[in-house]
């Protein structure tokens, strides 16, 4: 920029020149410590909350199936402790009854229900009711004995004992015309479903009263069994 200056009876004397224009930058308070003022004026005003940052919380990035606690291992595990229940094969099975769950038996009650439902659908609603309410008698049964376990060790055992159920259902549909051999196929089922659920429900503590808890299982897989055959 070059300005002119005029001094009567002086000569014309012409200065040169540039002005640098001073560098502006905006604040717009990413940085509370560059700008007390605007962090003071702000709290000052109850608005101190626009400068807060949400830190994330690592307990909201947990999978899914950890949110819900299902552990997929353990249910695989007390699935073959029921399935298996002999004590020569070296499974820990105290731990269907120690380490109670709730999504695995309402996964098995619902398989049960599932196929039961062919030709008869109101049956899924009553496997469910007699699931809860048979392991609730159970329950009631077994402190009233003397035995030392909780309502949701009993649902959870009596809910995973019915896999053999499950098992001998396809066998059933295939043998279904030969009644000897469907019936010795039933018997089977059943007892095999009472003894997993008896053999870790009923412990010592019963000592001669075994029985008395026994029979009530067994007769609860009975009805189990029926609600699938419609028999």
């Amino acid at each position: 920029m070059c300005l002119s200056i005029h001094k009567i009876g002086c000569s014309v004397q012409t200065v040169c020149g540039t002005i640098d224009a001073p560098d502006v930058k905006l604040n717009m308070g990413s940085d509370n410590a560059k700008d007390p003022y605007a962090t003071t004026f702000l709290r000052k005003r109850g608005y101190g909350w626009l400068l807060e940052v949400e830190e994330d919380d690592p307990e909201d990035n947990k999978p899914l199936l950890e949110e819900l606690d299902i552990d997929l291992k353990d249910i695989y595990y007390k699935i073959r402790c029921v399935l298996m229940p002999m004590p020569s094969l070296g499974f820990n099975r105290q731990v269907v009854r120690d380490n109670p769950d709730f999504w695995g038996p309402l996964a098995i009650v619902l398989l049960f229900s599932m196929i039961s439902i062919y030709g008869q659908f109101r049956v899924v609603s009553w496997i469910i009711t007699i699931w809860i309410f048979g392991s609730l008698t159970i329950f009631l049964l077994a402190r009233v004995l003397g035995g030392e376990v909780s309502y949701g060790q009993v649902l959870g055992v009596i809910g995973y004992s019915l896999l053999p159920l499950i098992v001998i259902a396809p066998l059933l549909l295939v043998i279904g015309g030969f009644d000897v051999v469907s019936t010795l196929i039933k018997l089977s089922g059943v007892f095999w479903a009472a003894y997993s659920a008896a053999s870790l429900l009923v412990g010592d503590e019963f000592k001669t009263k075994k029985p008395l808890l026994i029979y009530p299982i067994f007769l609860l897989y009975i009805y189990f069994l029926s609600l699938y055959t419609g028999v």
